[in-house]
């Protein structure tokens, strides 16, 4: 049973087919979201299709925006409102973004945001590619910012992250990311979807008309801004406490880490079945958040990593924060929307067991 391009929602526990977009797009409905501003750009479009043909029948507001940065504003003012509100994009559009998110961090507000990411930089291409992902987890715009970062692999993660990322998102009034790809937005596979939820009432910070309150990122006295920063510190020091995940695969014994995520986490997690096969002890280290990244889970005796990633090495960079210096790290990307198959990572790992060094390729 397919989804694309039905008009009726599919049924609750159902496992039915579906696009990762429109799968993202109705778990997001489903967990009350009712409100999406966006603008279409490939490879993330379908999800903006589908809000716009579902999202009113479920009593929600769809907006086609004139510019990725016209759709984030009206996000900041649907937060203020204290809607549960979406967007999604791909890496252009994402740059587009980036100051409309600051503010909402400024201004404390949560949403949720999904990047569906393509080759860059510039226009590149509607190929898969992680290659945003520094722009993601290093800051969200400018002024000490942070989202939390999820990373689905698969479309039925992608859909059970939905309601747990708008969960997030107000538990510490903050934007929440989800870190996808042209290869997971496009791709169809089996989902079971959850069962719908109403809309949370409006927070009592919400400008709702029913008193006085005020949200604004503007703080003119130095002294305030800095009291303001520090007090977000301390939320990011709690979401990097209580909110890091990472899944192990294999690693008990293994002589040599992968570390990948995404898209790219799935064919390396091939590859570690393979590297098996012929008597090379591999595992895989998935992060599951990108920001908080999960330094803990690198503690475990593993003699020597390997970062794969669809990027020049972004990942790698926090990889080798995380290890100290104490473990060796390679890296191995391809860029550009080029994606690697499990035999040439194989090669990248063969290589790394028998000659360890900082780069493979």
């Amino acid at each position: 049973m397919t989804a694309t391009g039905t008009t009726a929602m599919p049924p609750a526990g159902a496992r039915v087919l579906m696009k990762g977009n429109e799968a993202i797009a109705e778990a997001a409905i489903r967990a009350g979201c009712r409100a999406y501003f966006g603008y279409p750009i490939t490879p993330q479009t379908e999800l903006a299709e589908y809000m716009a043909r579902h999202l009113p029948r479920a009593g929600g507001v769809f907006l086609q925006a004139e510019s990725e940065v016209a759709a984030i504003n009206m996000v900041y003012g649907a937060a203020g409102a204290g809607v549960r509100v979406m967007t999604s994009t791909s890496s252009p559009g994402f740059s587009l973004m980036l100051e409309g998110l600051s503010y909402l961090v400024g201004a404390r507000l949560p949403c949720v945001v999904v990047n569906v990411m393509r080759g860059g930089p510039g226009l590149g291409n509607i190929a898969p590619a992680q290659s945003d992902y520094s722009a993601m987890t290093r800051a969200l715009g400018h002024g000490d910012s942070h989202g939390i970062v999820l990373a689905p692999a698969t479309v039925q993660e992608a859909v059970d992250l939905v309601r747990p990322a708008f969960e997030l998102a107000e538990r510490y009034r903050l934007p929440v990311l989800m870190a996808a790809d042209g290869l997971l937005g496009q791709m169809m596979e089996p989902v079971v979807l959850p069962d719908p939820v109403p809309p949370p009432p409006p927070p009592p910070w919400a400008t709702t008309g029913g008193g006085r309150r005020r949200i604004s990122s503007i703080y003119l006295q130095p002294e305030d801004l800095e009291a303001h920063v520090r007090d977000l510190v301390v939320v990011y020091e709690a979401i990097a406490r209580d909110e890091a995940q990472a899944e192990a695969y294999r690693l008990d014994d293994a002589e040599i880490g992968v570390v990948a995520y995404g898209t790219a986490a799935r064919i390396a997690r091939a590859a570690v079945d393979r590297a098996r096969h012929e008597g090379l002890r591999a595992g895989l280290l998935r992060p599951l958040t990108l920001w908080p990244f999960p330094k803990g889970a690198f503690a475990r005796p593993v003699p020597r990593w390997l970062v794969v990633e669809l990027s020049a090495g972004q990942m790698v960079d926090d990889v080798r924060l995380a290890v100290a210096g104490q473990t060796p790290v390679a890296w191995y990307g391809r860029l550009g929307g080029v994606v690697p198959t499990p035999v040439e990572l194989l090669a990248a790992i063969r290589r790394v067991v028998r000659e360890p060094g900082e780069v493979v390729a």
